[in-house]
């Protein structure tokens, strides 16, 4: 199988990594793909958010199959070039993304398909946002309606910030807050059936102890030894096939992976948001203990017939994966600092680096390219040994000015 990748961060990577394990896969390529992805696959320079230019890569290669890494690929329409011109995708098309690039979208379809969700306000103007927050009070969730990496999301007790959030967004979704802990559920979907993967918990805060803003995420670990062992049957009797139905009832079935976000409240399982593509960081830790291939579970969602009443294989133990950031960020990461030690940090029993931001620079020094640098995965037979595998190799690499969590899958 000739295998396409789009996109250039950690799940990428990851993905790549992945397929690279898989014997069925005979070829593999990656657009842009980055310095990581180099060593495993082959590199092609071009940007995926233009389904021409995607579509006519996949033409010379040839591709059994394209994988959609970033949202913004899917919301161009991507997807829906590759299967007009005939090429398997997994990855929804536009309509269907929707379901992330647009949170009103989401709550909408999520109400008609009864799927438990926070209650929630649209507003188009400030002065539905003022309204909205004396209605629901602090602390306040306040949601970009569109696309924002990760990082649209305020949740404050401070009215001013979220009332000011509101207004350089403009359309926004205010909604309660829900209480408990967060859950990352991903499931394989191929327009009509859905299989579940393993779940996994991610820290949004920047700092330790969940302090400081959101990013896309500063690290990740699963499995989740707290987790009520029929939260998954659950989650996908009760959110993910009613929202796959939905959508195919409104003729947009939804192919890829749908990612639901849940809040564990004292009142039931709440979903605080789809995403239409794998998370990152979930997605490091989440494929690194899948057994089963990847390649042709990914195919067999874009080509339709997905059994769903099979479950994948997974590897007993654990995957931790910390996340080393680039100075400033996420409000505004330095780039062009050189990075190193990644050999040492490799040679960490259990442990191994993804690429996330980087690049080689003129002299073909590895260097920052993006807030989220590396993401360092630990392995090993508990959370325990994960974690440290993880932060010893983290503690390998030198990165001026890089910042990261110490508190990952710290139970």
């Amino acid at each position: 199988m000739r295998v396409l990748v789009l996109g250039s961060g950690g799940r990428e990577h990851a993905l790549a990594r992945a397929l690279h394990r898989d014997p069925a896969v005979t070829a593999l390529h990656c657009a842009p793909g980055n310095p990581g992805t180099a060593g495993i696959a082959d590199n092609h320079q071009l940007d995926p958010t233009d389904p021409v230019a995607v579509t006519e890569l996949a033409g010379r290669l040839r591709a059994d199959l394209v994988v959609v890494g970033p949202e913004a690929v899917l919301v161009a329409g991507v997807g829906d070039a590759l299967r007009k011109a005939g090429f398997p995708c997994f990855g929804p098309d536009r309509a269907a993304a929707r379901i992330e690039a647009s949170k009103a979208f989401a709550k909408e379809v999520m109400a008609a398909a009864g799927v438990p969700t926070a209650d929630a306000r649209v507003c188009d103007t400030s002065a539905e946002a003022e309204e909205a927050l004396d209605a629901f009070g602090p602390p306040y969730v306040v949601k970009d309606d569109g696309l924002a990496a990760g990082k649209g999301v305020v949740v404050t007790g401070d009215r001013a910030a979220a009332s000011g959030h509101a207004a350089a967004c403009g359309r926004v979704v205010i909604e309660e807050f829900l209480d408990g802990p967060e859950v990352s559920l991903f499931a394989l979907c191929d327009g009509e059936h859905a299989v579940p993967l393993l779940p996994a918990q991610d820290f949004k805060r920047a700092y330790d102890g969940d302090e400081g803003p959101n990013t896309g995420g500063m690290g990740a670990y699963t499995p989740l030894p707290w987790a009520p062992p029929e939260l998954v049957d659950e989650v996908m009797s009760s959110v993910v096939q009613p929202a796959v139905d939905e959508l195919r009832r409104r003729e947009i079935p939804y192919v890829g992976v749908l990612y639901a976000g849940l809040a564990l409240t004292s009142r039931g399982v709440r979903v605080v948001e789809f995403n239409a593509r794998f998370g990152d960081p979930e997605t490091q830790v989440v494929l690194d203990r899948l057994a089963t291939p990847i390649a042709t579970l990914l195919q067999g969602c874009a080509i339709g017939g997905l059994d769903p009443a099979f479950r994948p294989e997974w590897r007993p133990g654990a995957a931790v994966t910390v996340v080393v950031a680039a100075e400033g960020y996420p409000s505004a990461p330095v780039k062009g600092d050189e990075i190193t030690g990644l050999d040492e940090a490799s040679e960490v029993e259990g442990a191994y680096v993804l690429h996330a931001g980087t690049k080689l620079d003129a002299e073909g020094r590895l260097v920052t390219a993006g807030g989220r640098v590396l993401n360092v995965v630990g392995t090993g037979p508990d959370l325990a040994t994960a974690r440290e595998a993880a932060y010893e190799a983290v503690s390998k690499i030198a990165l001026r000015g890089s910042h990261h969590r110490t508190d990952i899958a710290d139970l």
